[in-house]
C-alpha cells in the first residue's frame, strides 16, 4: 500500500510529468539524430544541468514555473542538437519565412538561454539562498552574461583542442566571425528584457500593497 501511495503521489506531481514531456524530447532528439558524435558533444552540458537538478532537489526545490521555463530551454537546446544547430529544420523553415541569409535557430536557443532561466535563478536565489530581493532581481543578468562567455570559450576549447574533427558541426557559425559575440548579446538581451519587465512587475505590485 505504501508502495503504491507512493508511485500515486509521484504520478499525480507536476515534476513527474515536466520530466516525462523533456525525457521525450530529448529520446526523440538521439533517435533522430544526423550527427551522432556532434549529439553526444552538445548533450554534455544537458547530462551535468540534469545532474545538478536532481542533486539539489533534496536541498532546494525551484517553483513549478522555473521548472517549467528550464524544461522548455532545455528542449530547445536538445532539439537543436538533433540536426546541429545549422542545419535545423526549424530553423530552415524560419530561414523560408524571414527570407535570411542564415538558419538562426542557434540564435533563438541563445536568446532563450537569457529569457527562459531569468526567472529561475532569481527564484533560487531570492527564495534559496535568501539573497535580498533587490540583488536577486540584478544578479541573475550578470550570472547569465557571465555563463554565456564561458559556453563561448567552452565551445572554443571544444572545437579547437578537444573535438577538432566535430568543431564546425558544434560551432555553427556558419560563417559569421561575429558569431560568438552576436550569441552572447542575444543572451544578454533576452536575460535584460526580462529583468526589466520583471522589475516594473514587482514596483506595480509593490505599489498595490501600499495603496490596500
Amino acid at each position: 500500500m505504501k508502495l503504491q501511495s507512493s508511485v500515486v503521489t509521484v504520478i499525480g506531481h507536476k515534476l513527474f510529468w515536466i520530466s516525462m514531456f523533456f525525457g521525450l524530447i530529448w529520446a526523440n532528439a538521439l533517435i533522430g539524430t544526423t550527427d551522432l558524435k556532434n549529439w553526444l558533444i552538445e548533450n554534455t552540458l544537458t547530462v551535468f544541468a540534469l545532474l545538478f537538478l536532481v542533486f539539489t532537489y533534496t536541498k532546494y526545490r525551484f517553483s513549478n514555473t522555473s521548472y517549467v521555463l528550464i524544461c522548455v530551454f532545455l528542449c530547445l537546446y536538445v532539439y537543436g542538437s538533433k540536426y546541429t544547430y545549422a542545419q535545423n529544420l526549424f530553423g530552415y523553415w524560419l530561414q523560408e519565412l524571414f527570407h535570411t541569409s542564415r538558419n538562426n535557430y542557434d540564435r533563438i536557443v541563445h536568446f532563450s538561454f537569457g529569457a527562459l532561466l531569468y526567472y529561475p535563478l532569481q527564484d533560487c536565489l531570492s527564495n534559496g539562498l535568501k539573497i535580498s530581493k533587490d540583488l536577486a532581481l540584478r544578479l541573475p543578468v550578470l550570472i547569465i552574461l557571465s555563463a554565456s562567455a564561458l559556453y563561448e570559450i567552452l565551445e572554443w576549447l571544444v572545437a579547437d583542442v578537444f573535438f577538432v574533427e566535430q568543431g564546425l558541426s558544434y560551432l555553427g557559425t556558419q560563417g559569421d566571425i561575429w558569431d560568438s559575440q552576436k550569441d552572447m548579446g542575444l543572451a544578454f538581451l533576452g536575460v535584460v528584457l526580462v529583468a526589466v519587465c520583471f522589475y516594473l512587475y514587482s514596483i506595480l505590485k509593490n505599489r498595490k500593497k501600499r495603496q490596500n
